[in-house]
């Protein structure tokens, strides 16, 4: 039972590690290789805005870990032939388990801005919500583009 709740913790610690690690998807963030590059600015206004779910990270390294620490949680159940069905039982569902979590603890909020350009093009941008950048319906925007990836800002 102890060594179950160890690794039950040792999942849940190597998870949240991993969201810890997540890419942030806000237009304030920017990568490393997306630093000190020229930046096309394009402006417009706002006409229509949209909540929207961004889907969490799908590696490997969830299902990984959690079928690692099922295996070893499963093994410790019975004995012989049975330790070894169980060590299997329990690596998928760890596996199963991890995927899920990652996915579920990496997801996050995001918002669909609908921008209208002033070359008259109408253009939709999906970016993760921010605290301190409320956008409204109306509003002229900024667009900037750096290596495809586009983000809007006030």
């Amino acid at each position: 039972m102890r060594k179950t709740m160890m690794m039950t913790t040792a999942l849940l610690a190597s998870l949240l590690a991993l969201a810890g690690c997540a890419s942030k998807l806000t237009g304030d963030t920017y990568s490393r290789a997306e630093a000190r590059t020229v930046q096309t600015v394009r402006m417009g206004t706002i006409e229509a805005l949209r909540p929207v779910q961004i889907e969490g990270t799908k590696t490997p390294i969830g299902a990984g870990a959690g079928a690692v620490i099922g295996g070893i949680g499963g093994s410790s159940v019975g004995g012989g032939r049975g330790s070894a069905v169980m060590a299997v039982i329990g690596a998928v569902a760890g596996g199963m388990l991890g995927a899920a979590a990652e996915e579920g603890l990496t997801r996050t909020q995001g918002v669909e801005i609908t921008v209208r350009e002033d070359d008259g093009s109408l253009r939709a941008y999906v970016q993760e919500v921010e605290p301190n950048q409320i956008f409204r319906v109306g509003q002229r925007v900024r667009i900037l583009t750096v290596n495809g990836t586009s983000r809007v800002s006030h």
